[in-house]
């Protein structure tokens, strides 16, 4: 392989982080007590009002508040989404086994960014970009089958959405389990990209995410940057486990 597509991915990914934050802007919303149980629409809270470590578990960020520690603005954390964007795509380029699939999971790796930068800022996982995310895989994928020749490709990312769907609704139903159903659709979507990759791929990628999750709240803990009853977002390990698992292939 030719060092130009990595460089060339590799700048694509640190424009689609550069623009994360900005799109996250826009998703970044929480639901009030007085109208989660009416279905009145989102309240609108400013990018900077919530920062994940704030929110103790059960907890509702509340428009209007002023954290201690409130996030960046978009623009202060599109230098960082960038580097982060570089790095992802990157990796993406040279990950064996994407192949023609290459658009398919850049397509994926894009949106997330997006949703992990929104599940940082007000622990949600917007139905609609999760939804954006699980077509772009779906299209990208039935490209890459059909460039191939191989309808039969898409047997293995769709049993490995259902088979992490299936798997983490059942961990989001047990007692006291803090796992949310945007958690459990992002994995399934997440499920279709790894479900290309094999099944020892997409194992990996399911598994993963709880050791990179639970080895963030120890570290966190250690710091006395959260408490144990706070509710942390479980999205960006989700997608950074996924990645990893398709660097290892």
């Amino acid at each position: 392989m030719s060092a130009g597509l990595p460089i060339t991915v590799a700048a694509l990914g640190a424009a689609a982080g550069a623009v994360a934050p900005w799109l996250a802007a826009r998703f970044t919303a929480a639901r009030p007590a007085s109208t989660a149980a009416t279905g009145a629409p989102f309240a609108a809270v400013p990018f900077a009002a919530v920062p994940f470590a704030a929110v103790p578990a059960g907890a509702a960020p509340t428009p209007g508040t002023t954290p201690a520690r409130p996030f960046p603005s978009a623009r202060r954390r599109a230098p960082t989404c960038a580097v982060v964007g570089a790095v992802v795509f990157g990796g993406l380029g040279v990950a064996p086994g994407v192949g023609a699939a290459l658009p398919a999971f850049l397509a994926v790796a894009a949106l997330g960014l997006v949703l992990a930068v929104v599940d940082l800022a007000c622990l949600r996982l917007p139905d609609p970009l999760v939804g954006a995310t699980a077509l772009a895989a779906v299209a990208g994928l039935v490209a890459a089958a059909s460039v191939a020749g191989r309808p039969d490709r898409l047997l293995g990312p769709l049993a490995g959405a259902a088979l992490s769907f299936t798997g983490y609704a059942l961990l989001a139903v047990l007692p006291s389990s803090r796992l949310g159903f945007g958690d459990v659709k992002l994995a399934a979507v997440l499920g279709l990209p790894l479900g290309w990759l094999g099944w020892p791929t997409l194992l990996t990628g399911l598994v993963l995410p709880h050791a990179l999750h639970g080895l963030a709240v120890l570290g966190l803990l250690a710091a006395r940057r959260v408490r144990r009853d706070t509710l942390l977002p479980l999205g960006p390990a989700l997608l950074a486990g996924a990645w990893i698992a398709a660097l290892l292939g």
